[in-house]
């Protein structure tokens, strides 16, 4: 009986997003931006694994970039995803592959010192308990840990900020705030963010002392839920499993879930290669591996998102002979997140489609939701989503 595994690289994007040029980094627009092709430039790429799949191909397609080192023919199907919601961030990404594109307009906050409404800050305090925040402000989430950290372990306040995606983010030490605390305050704000379209209330924990701390890997994100099924709902209500691996859980807020695995991305690889082995039949895989996006993307280090993609062909070479003979595997992204571009925010893109299973063949351009439409037509569902298969 069939199998699929969907498998998100977060923010491996492949340039060539025709609306570009609406999608901001500061005062930049996003036009020219090439997550895999300036990597392959400026950083080189050894990726055979993907290569075959179609991972220069698709570059090509989406860009007319030729990547250094992403020559191979391509023995994978392979295409090229154009995104239609109006966002290049997580939750729009996630829900257009899986068959809701976002129907409304996400809110964001400004890039400005504050950048919290008045309103919302007093709710934050009045539910944490607490006479202020530290923050308030756009910021990369380990600079602001930084820059705050020591004010936060004086006054115990929260450090609250976002970003240009639809988010509000709250950092706080696990030991001297607490980690209950900040996910039970991080849950209360979550109905309040929704309601103003922000789509995830983030929880950022950290270890560690002034001058050396860390984020833990006890984040939790509170999102929006989908305005309508997805294709974890279909195949869920069809009765077969939904297994999450990483953020899918939060991402989706646990509907049509059956199981949930997080961890850092090489467990989460772990997790994955156990679900080839023990998956039941007819069921979705459905992962997303983070630190591409969170630790290399907004850090902008080609260098260290290079060998991250490196390490992730090594272990996908490792999984793909495992597969049954009717398995479906999909490697694909949800936005870009250029590290050789301006800024520190995701940068908008076309994402790859690279099918094992199915034999060698191009894709052509297809839609963020022709992936859930695959999904369903493979595993034999009930589907009522957008999309169409590619199969």
């Amino acid at each position: 009986m069939p199998r699929a595994f969907l498998i998100v690289i977060d923010s491996v994007g492949i340039g060539g997003a025709p609306d570009a040029q609406m999608f901001f980094n500061g005062d930049v627009p996003d036009t020219g931006a090439n997550t895999v092709g300036h990597i392959a430039q400026t950083a080189g790429l050894n990726v055979p694994v993907l290569d075959a799949l179609g991972l220069g191909a698709a570059v090509q397609l989406a860009s007319g970039l030729d990547a250094p080192g992403l020559g191979g023919t391509p023995t994978g199907a392979w295409g090229a995803a154009t995104e239609i919601s109006p966002g290049k961030d997580t939750p729009s990404g996630h829900w257009e592959l899986a068959g809701v594109p976002v129907p409304w307009e996400w809110q964001v906050f400004p890039d400005t010192d504050p950048a919290f409404p008045p309103d919302l800050t007093a709710e934050i305090c009045a539910k944490a308990g607490i006479d202020g925040i530290l923050g308030n402000r756009h910021a990369s989430g380990t600079k602001v840990i930084e820059d705050e950290g020591e004010a936060h372990l004086k006054t115990g306040w929260p450090i609250c900020y976002t970003s240009a995606d639809s988010v509000l983010q709250i950092a706080a030490h696990e030991e001297a705030f607490g980690l209950d605390r900040l996910l039970q305050l991080c849950k209360d704000l979550a109905p309040t963010l929704h309601a103003m379209k922000v789509g995830r209330v983030i929880a950022r924990p950290f270890v560690g002392d002034v001058g050396s701390f860390s984020r833990t890997g006890n984040r939790k994100d509170f999102a929006i839920a989908p305005p309508s099924p997805t294709i974890c709902d279909y195949v869920h209500d069809a009765g077969c499993k939904v297994y999450a691996v990483g953020k899918i859980g939060d991402i989706f807020s646990m509907r049509g879930i059956d199981d949930l695995r997080k961890g850092r991305d090489a467990v989460l690889m772990d997790h994955v290669n156990d679900l080839v082995d023990t998956a039941a039949d007819r069921a979705l895989v459905f992962a997303n591996l983070v630190e591409f996006d969170s630790e290399y993307g907004h850090r902008r280090d080609p260098k260290g998102y290079a060998d991250h993609l490196q390490w992730f062909d090594g272990a996908l070479g490792k999984l793909l002979p495992k597969l049954r003979a009717d398995d479906l595997l999909i490697v694909t992204a949800d936005h870009g997140n250029d590290p050789t571009w301006i800024g520190t925010d995701h940068t908008r893109e076309r994402v790859p489609v690279l099918v094992y299973g199915i034999g060698a063949r191009t894709l052509g351009q297809v839609a963020f939701t022709d992936v859930a439409a695959s999904i369903a037509d493979h595993l034999d569902v009930p589907y009522n989503g957008e999309g169409t298969s590619f199969l």
